[in-house]
């Protein structure tokens, strides 16, 4: 089973990129989880087609130790398993506990044994990198960290406090760096300015994505590019990232 952690600072793009990538990997006959690390609780929502699911912190809440794990999973498109973790309502609690108590009750009732995925994807809100955002790192969940960014300059900002808690954390047994994911926004120096990020924290540019109107399309229609556009370009560059991530675990033998 692989495991791998995709941050990103929150409207880069994450969740969209995350939810084709899965879709990608289940094309090719893999069992594919997607855990959404968001107190939005809309990472999974172009693969459900936009049906309604609960929370795991909202089961959690009302069920406490009655929580059973077909209550937290849902099974979207291309039988991507879909988990939200949810959160508090905004300035009434901690968005971090979300994560924590979703990825806690998925291990205590089974989820991975259940499941079998062969690959696990936690799309984690990376404006911030502490308490419970930083848990999908921690051993025992993520292998492998990707970040998301384009070259505007707050998302390179925020990606580089990511890949600084990243190497922070190593000492701890922590996920390692897996590289950089460039979704374009199509400002000046923008792939210049990316691999200079890379380049700072010894890594690699690993994939680069076109800002294309069908991505948007798609959302429209509540589902992923791969799933209304499957044969075009931006489908392709999908399917190509979701190839060099699984390469890259490889190489690791982490598969």
């Amino acid at each position: 089973m692989i495991k791998i952690a995709v941050y990103g600072k929150g409207g880069i793009g994450k969740s969209t990129t995350v939810s084709n990538v899965a879709a990608a990997l289940a094309e090719r006959g893999l069992t594919v989880m997607q855990i959404g690390c968001d107190p939005k609780a809309d990472s999974t929502i172009q693969l459900r087609h936009g049906k309604e699911m609960r929370t795991v912190l909202d089961l959690y809440n009302e069920k406490k130790q009655n929580l059973k794990l077909k209550d937290m999973t849902m099974v979207g498109y291309q039988g991507v398993i879909c988990v939200e973790a949810g959160g508090p309502t905004p300035g009434l609690g901690c968005a971090g506990r979300g994560i924590i108590t979703a990825l806690e009750k998925l291990k205590e009732t089974g989820a991975y044994e259940t499941y079998k995925p062969d690959i696990v994807l936690y799309d984690v809100l990376g404006d911030v990198v502490c308490g419970g955002f930083s848990m999908p790192m921690r051993k025992g969940y993520a292998d492998k960290v990707f970040i998301i960014t384009s070259g505007e300059n707050m998302a390179i900002h925020a990606g580089a406090n990511i890949a600084m808690a990243v190497q922070n954390f190593r000492n701890r047994g922590y996920a390692a760096l897996g590289g950089i994911i460039l979704n374009r926004r199509n400002v000046k120096r923008e792939e210049e300015k990316v691999q200079e990020l890379a380049e700072d924290f010894e890594t690699k540019v690993i994939g680069k994505l076109t800002h294309s109107d069908l991505v948007t399309d798609a959302e429209e229609q509540g589902k992923t590019l791969m799933e209304c556009y499957p044969e075009s370009e931006m489908a392709t560059e999908y399917r190509i990232l979701a190839e060099q991530i699984l390469n890259l675990c490889r190489e690791d033998g982490l598969c």
